[in-house]
């Protein structure tokens, strides 16, 4: 996530808007970068149980944090968020959604962690990071979309890196990205974490490639990588499948 300027400047404009059928209020600007279904995918998929401490890095707005913290509201979710306009936003949220006992946010820099933010402490890591590399697009005139989409100092490798230092041993890491960065994600992961599951999300059943991928993967453990079916989002007359339904309108879990 990045500044919520406008092109010329000025004062943003906030919508208020809904997830996961309603029990999720978040505002965030009408121009920019705006929260679609890859955070509320990404937070479905996190198996965490009472007690747990989650990190969401790079938690923009709060989205997947308070997706999360509704489905299992006996953990802990913590964003990090590099913007402080962003952070301003996503604290308002928590309080929105009466989620304080439950979601906190700080202010951090992946490349420059705030010391409270202790390693080897989180049973659950998630991040949704920007998908696309730097120099190999055109910028958005929106600071927030073109920090939210377009790597800057982290690129994927160290942005992965982060999330498995905070990770506890045994403890997961799932992050979002595009189906066409596979690639770089296992190379990533590649002898830090095992127990890999690579989750393809296909855009229509009779799709031939799928446009986004969760991956997930366990610190210090060695099981082999497993290619799961997925999830097809999209029926033939373009509504949602009920399977994907059941994730983004019901606050269902998304069984990877």
């Amino acid at each position: 996530m990045g500044k919520m300027s406008k092109p010329g400047g000025g004062r943003p404009v906030l919508t208020e808007d809904t997830l996961i059928g309603g029990r999720v209020r978040l505002r965030q600007p009408r121009d920019g970068y705006r929260v679609a279904i890859d955070p509320v995918l990404l937070a479905a998929s996190i198996e965490a149980g009472a007690g747990d401490r989650v990190l969401d890095v790079g938690c923009g707005v709060g989205a997947a944090a308070l997706c999360l913290a509704h489905r299992v509201p006996a953990c802990r979710v913590t964003g990090l968020e590099i913007d402080p306009d962003i952070l301003r936003l996503a604290s308002d949220n928590i309080l929105l959604n009466n989620a304080r006992d439950r979601v906190d946010a700080v202010l951090g820099d992946l490349t420059r962690p705030p010391p409270r933010l202790a390693p080897g402490t989180f049973g659950h890591v998630l991040s949704n990071p920007p998908y696309l590399e730097a120099g190999k697009v055109t910028a958005s005139p929106y600071a927030g979309r073109r920090e939210a989409n377009v790597e800057g100092a982290a690129d994927l490798e160290r942005w992965l890196r982060f999330c498995i230092l905070m990770a506890r041993s045994g403890g997961s890491i799932t992050v979002i990205h595009r189906a066409d960065r596979l690639d770089d994600l296992l190379a990533a992961m590649h002898g830090k974490l095992g127990e890999i599951v690579v989750f393809p999300l296909w855009p229509k059943a009779a799709a031939p490639a799928a446009r986004r991928v969760i991956v997930r993967g366990r610190k210090d453990i060695r099981t082999p990588t497993r290619l799961a079916a997925g999830l097809v989002l999209h029926d033939d007359g373009d509504g949602y499948t009920a399977a994907a339904a059941a994730v983004l309108s019901d606050a269902a879990a998304l069984i990877l």
